[in-house]
């Protein structure tokens, strides 16, 4: 997908994935960051969010598991952002990071391939690479909670967006899994549990009547 992800990802969600994007950043204190970490970064769309809100010296680590996606994001990365940003090739559940070394932690669009068991094990991450007093923010599209919406909405994850798939890559069968993922992730209530397990204060947001939810939060500190 990611030869086309970024025109469909835009085209399908009507511009909405750049707006719930920014959202996801409005808010944080990160005026005064040092480092941010970017999880399941894609080609590291957030950094248009993130840059209107840090200063000069931050340090934006970018992690994605998929090779296409990192070669992409490195490609574009002579742009002029207001910092600097490093881009690595991992699996976030196996990555080497340093602990407590993040002032926030910030992700969009990645967690709906999570099964429980993985936001465990991603929450546990989460918790180990924010500093004491951190920050975070996960955005995902979700199944709304109205039943009235939930029908045409499914029916244009799994039918419409497989057809502008089509238009751009010309084989829909990628696309056809953004509907299979959306629907058994659900919305990100279970990965807000976990969070909380770890003894991060959590708060739940909800976007345009629940196609879209997210998690932001702290680590408190000791």
């Amino acid at each position: 997908m990611a030869a086309t992800y970024g025109i469909v990802n835009f085209i399908a969600s009507f511009g909405f994935a750049v707006r719930w994007r920014h959202q996801l950043v409005e808010g944080l204190p990160l005026a005064n960051a040092s480092h941010v970490v970017d999880l399941m970064s894609g080609m590291s769309e957030l950094c248009r969010s993130v840059a209107p809100h840090v200063p000069p010296t931050l340090r934006l680590t970018a992690i994605d598991i998929s090779p296409e996606m990192v070669r992409r994001a490195r490609r574009n990365k002579n742009k002029a952002w207001p910092f600097r940003l490093e881009i690595h090739l991992q699996d976030v559940l196996t990555w080497d990071a340093e602990p407590a070394c993040a002032d926030a932690v910030i992700s969009s669009f990645g967690l709906k391939t999570f099964d429980r068991a993985q936001q465990e094990q991603l929450s546990q991450r989460v918790a180990r690479l924010l500093r004491p007093g951190g920050v975070f923010s996960f955005v995902e599209i979700s199944v709304p909670p109205a039943r009235l919406l939930q029908l045409p909405y499914l029916f244009y994850l799994n039918r419409v967006i497989p057809w502008i798939g089509r238009l751009f890559l010309g084989n829909p069968a990628n696309y056809r899994l953004l509907g299979v993922y959306t629907q058994a992730f659900g919305t990100c209530h279970d990965f807000a549990e976990c969070l909380r397990q770890q003894g991060l204060e959590v708060t739940e947001v909800s976007y345009f009547f629940g196609c879209t939810t997210g998690v932001r939060g702290m680590k408190p500190h000791a």
